[in-house]
């Protein structure tokens, strides 16, 4: 994936702390294994630096995982290496929220911290 098709603008409030909470609960991507679909909810917390995440260009890069054969635990780190990336934020968590199949359900989470210094 691409970190080029995520979309942001300038933070509203640059020096005020506070958290955003995306829930993507169609989140769709390919058993690797099986070529069957994943379903899942991609769920992205994070603290805005400069610059927040524009939702409509967020949709349309998770909906680049639609055809691409991708582990879980892949999807979920990827997304969180391409948000990091696009928007620099001073911490953001990526939960994976995987819907059950044969019986499992998975729930993968993936956390940055902005390295201070």
């Amino acid at each position: 994936m691409s970190s080029a098709t995520i979309e942001t603008f300038p933070n509203p409030r640059p020096g005020r702390a506070f958290q955003i909470a995306i829930d993507c609960p169609e989140f769709t991507s390919m058993c690797p294994k099986t070529g069957l679909p994943d379903f899942g909810t991609i769920r992205i917390r994070y603290v805005p630096d400069a610059t927040c995440i524009e939702l409509k260009a967020l949709k349309y890069y998770l909906l680049e995982f639609r055809n691409k054969g991708t582990f879980y635990e892949s999807a979920t780190n990827q997304i969180l290496d391409d948000l990091v990336a696009a928007c620099a934020p001073t911490q953001m968590t990526v939960i994976g929220e995987f819907t059950p199949r044969g019986g499992i359900t998975t729930t993968v989470t993936a956390n940055y911290e902005k390295p201070t210094g």
